[in-house]
């Protein structure tokens, strides 16, 4: 059972859009409030589909900048002077 959704949709490994989450309504019934996770106060319900994709690729385009921001930071702690620009920021790992 997913938490939230209860199973109300498919994982995402079996078919159902990476990012589309079920709402919270029967954990709201039951228990306390909750807001849901992706919209919480309806402000994208009257968006384009053409909207939709431009901030779909926008998103997963800032994950992929982030993704090598990180690896960025890791390599230059585990490899000092692999990344120049980090040269004065990283701090070298030591194993501790």
């Amino acid at each position: 059972m997913q938490c939230g959704g209860g199973g109300a949709f498919d994982h995402y490994t079996r078919g159902r859009q990476p990012g589309k989450y079920p709402p919270f309504e029967a954990f709201r019934e039951d228990v306390h409030f909750v807001l849901d996770l992706y919209d919480p106060f309806g402000l994208n319900k009257k968006m384009t589909d053409e909207t939709k994709e431009r901030r779909l690729v926008a998103e997963i385009n800032n994950g992929r900048l982030a993704m090598l921001g990180i690896f960025g930071f890791l390599c230059a702690d585990t490899i000092p002077g692999s990344v120049p620009a980090l040269a004065g920021i990283a701090i070298p790992y030591e194993g501790n």
